[in-house]
């Protein structure tokens, strides 16, 4: 019998909504970016981000309804992200969800947002486990052993900022606009991604865990040595140097890269039972990283996954696709669902 689900995911500055089928997968997918009302900031403001989704969430999750071509008394379970992510942000999706399912009496799932990234790239793929999966974003970076749905082991994570933070923080110190990577990845292939500035790479090999906060500051010093940033001030001088902007660009994501380089070699030193890496998170749609760790899988003899840019970013078809396994093992929650 078909089981129908409808996904909300409200975690950070999206709101997005899909409708799942056990007999014919994803019927819609549905979202509102926030990015027009964060840019002006640089950043993702918490209050803004939440009262976006109070105004958006009941057009977005209709709209999936209606694209899916299915009524609410047509779902059989709501599943909604209630962790991790900003808490007014969380509140909305997880209160709106709960209404639903309390006033229909539908069953209910609480997704972890991270699991929804991990097992993105198996919304499209067969990917066989077990498999690395490396997950990207502005909110995380993390390195995963998945041995199966659901089941899954964080073997590295970021100690600080994470990699799509630290390209938001440094495009917005040398004056580039929010968010950061899309632009970097431009100024980057125009000077055909080389490394100008040589920014420090990890000194401890002995760890997959990431921290780029130290990126973060190794660009901001070096311009301060360049005579290029006032610290006092917090002023950059090379505002109409867009070739300085591209050789910083460039030098910043070669390094990620590289960082991603020895993680992931790493990774399958320390599980070479893997059989496969997969690359997800919004950081996922840049094409040099993606071409990067393609690379590297081939070379070790690995296949390669990334899901389609719609599954990259936040989305809510990755929670419908985490919270039909859920599902299909008993895992419900009940209406005493909280945010964490």
């Amino acid at each position: 019998m078909q089981k129908i689900i409808l996904a909300i995911e409200t975690s950070c500055d999206e709101t997005a909504a899909a409708v799942y089928s056990s007999h014919h997968g994803i019927l819609s997918n549905e979202l509102f970016s926030q990015i027009a009302l964060h840019a002006r900031y640089g950043g993702v403001v918490p209050e803004i981000a939440s009262r976006s989704h109070i105004e958006k969430i009941n057009i977005i999750v209709q709209k999936s309804l209606d694209v899916a071509r299915v009524k609410l008394d047509d779902i059989d379970t709501l599943a909604v992200t209630n962790r991790p992510g900003l808490p007014g942000s969380l509140l909305v999706g997880v209160c709106f969800a709960k209404a639903i399912a309390g006033t229909l009496k539908k069953n209910i799932i609480g997704v972890n947002h991270l699991a929804g990234h991990v097992f993105s790239a198996c919304i499209e793929n067969n990917i066989p486990f077990p498999f690395i999966c490396l997950t990207a974003s502005g909110g995380h970076t993390a390195l995963y052993y998945v041995t199966n749905y659901g089941e899954y082991t964080i073997i590295g994570q970021t100690t600080d900022d994470a990699a799509g933070e630290a390209f938001d923080k440094i495009a917005k110190l040398i004056g580039l606009d929010y968010p950061g990577g899309p632009v970097i990845e431009k100024l980057a292939q125009a000077v055909n991604f080389q490394d100008f500035f040589h920014y420090p790479r990890l000194k401890d090999r002995q760890t997959l865990d990431f921290s780029f906060s130290g990126l973060k500051t190794a660009v901001l010093y070096d311009l301060v040595k360049k005579n290029l940033y006032k610290l006092k001030e917090k002023k950059f001088l090379g505002h109409e140097d867009r070739y300085l902007q591209q050789q910083v660009a460039s030098s910043l994501l070669v390094c990620v890269g590289d960082i991603f380089d020895q993680h992931i070699k790493r990774a399958f030193t320390l599980y070479p039972q893997a059989k496969a890496l997969a690359f997800v998170g919004g950081v996922a749609c840049n094409n040099y990283l993606k071409t990067r760790l393609k690379d590297v899988a081939h070379r070790l003899a690995k296949e390669f996954y990334v899901p389609s840019k719609q599954y990259c970013t936040d989305n809510g078809a990755m929670i419908a696709f985490v919270a039909h396994y859920k599902a299909q093992k008993g895992e419900f929650s009940d209406l005493s669902l909280d945010i964490y």
